[in-house]
C-alpha cells in the first residue's frame, strides 16, 4: 500500500468513527498484524490518545498514532539501548517536524483553533455538522501518508 493509500485509509477510518489516533495506527493494520499485533488490541491500545489524548487537546491524536505504529517498527525493547532510543527519538522528531510543517503544530487545540482550557470529557457526536468543522480527517490522512513515506 502506497503513501496516498495509507492516507485514504486513515481518513476513512476517521470518518467510520475511529478517533485520530485509532485511525492512523488502523491504516497500518498489515504492518501490526506482521507483528503479531490483532487490530482490536491496537484499537483499544490507542483508544485514549484521540482529542490530543482523552478531549485534553494536547498532543494530536494523529501523531500519537503515528508514533505508536513507529516505535512498533523501529521502536526497542532494551533499556540500555542509548544509541537506539537516540536514533528513535530523532526519527520521532523528524516525523513531528514534517507533520508541524504541513499543518503548523502538533497540538490539538492549536490545529482545530480551540483556546487553551478545559475541555469536555464527552466526545461530540460524529454528525454532518462535526465533520464540516474538524480538518480532523485531513489530518489523520496527512499523519498516516508522513509515515509510510518514512517507511
Amino acid at each position: 500500500m502506497d503513501a496516498s493509500e495509507r492516507g485514504e485509509k486513515a481518513r476513512g477510518n476517521f470518518l467510520q468513527g475511529y478517533n485520530c489516533a485509532q485511525s492512523v495506527v488502523l491504516a497500518f493494520e498489515d504492518v501490526l498484524a506482521e507483528a503479531g499485533i490483532d487490530a482490536n488490541v491496537a484499537a483499544r491500545l490507542s483508544s485514549p490518545f484521540g482529542g490530543g489524548m482523552g478531549r485534553m487537546r494536547e498532543v494530536c491524536g494523529a501523531v500519537s498514532g503515528m508514533l505508536m505504529v513507529l516505535g512498533l517498527v523501529e521502536g526497542y525493547d532494551d533499556p540500555k539501548a542509548f544509541a537506539a532510543k537516540k536514533e528513535l527519538y530523532a526519527r520521532v522528531q523528524e516525523l513531528a517536524g514534517a507533520y508541524a510543517q504541513e499543518n503548523g503544530s502538533i497540538v490539538c487545540r492549536e490545529l482545530l483553533g480551540l483556546r487553551k482550557g478545559p475541555s469536555e470529557a464527552t466526545p461530540e457526536r460524529r454528525t454532518d455538522a462535526y465533520y464540516r468543522k474538524r480538518p480532523c480527517p485531513e489530518l489523520c490522512a496527512c499523519a498516516a501518508r508522513i509515515l509510510a513515506e518514512h517507511l
